[in-house]
């Protein structure tokens, strides 16, 4: 049996959000949550738990056109980034196992603070 994906009423507005994820992924390296979730929860519907597995789940692929992008420009340095690469792996296991135990309430909170953090930092750590 062959699988047919669902469509979604939302179709547009998803092409948006992946859209501005990937502009906010190659300018920033933050496509993942600064954009995906508020939108992916507010403007496409999406419940939120739902909306914080898929905004992980987009991130690979996103990130890996950005990183084609800057290897073709000379910008990075592969073997001086490989402790990053394992560290972010090592914590996606951890975070993937966790995921469903812990509270979206703590979630939403904790992404929050990030945000807010990044974005204090952004205007006043340049």
């Amino acid at each position: 049996m062959a699988y047919r994906r669902k469509k979604s009423k939302y179709q547009g507005r998803l092409l948006v959000t992946g859209a501005l994820a990937g502009l906010a992924n190659g300018f920033f390296g933050a496509g993942g949550g600064l954009f995906l979730v508020p939108l992916l929860t507010g403007w496409a519907k999406l419940e939120q738990r739902r909306a914080f597995a898929t905004s992980v789940a987009v991130i690979l692929p996103i990130s890996l056109v950005s990183v084609w992008v800057y290897l073709q420009k000379g910008e990075i340095e592969v073997w001086r980034n490989l402790p990053y690469l394992v560290g972010g792996a090592m914590g996606g296991v951890i975070a993937g196992k966790v995921f469903d135990r812990v509270d979206m309430v703590w979630l939403r909170r904790i992404f929050g603070v990030l945000i807010l953090y990044g974005g204090v930092r952004a205007l006043f750590l340049l």
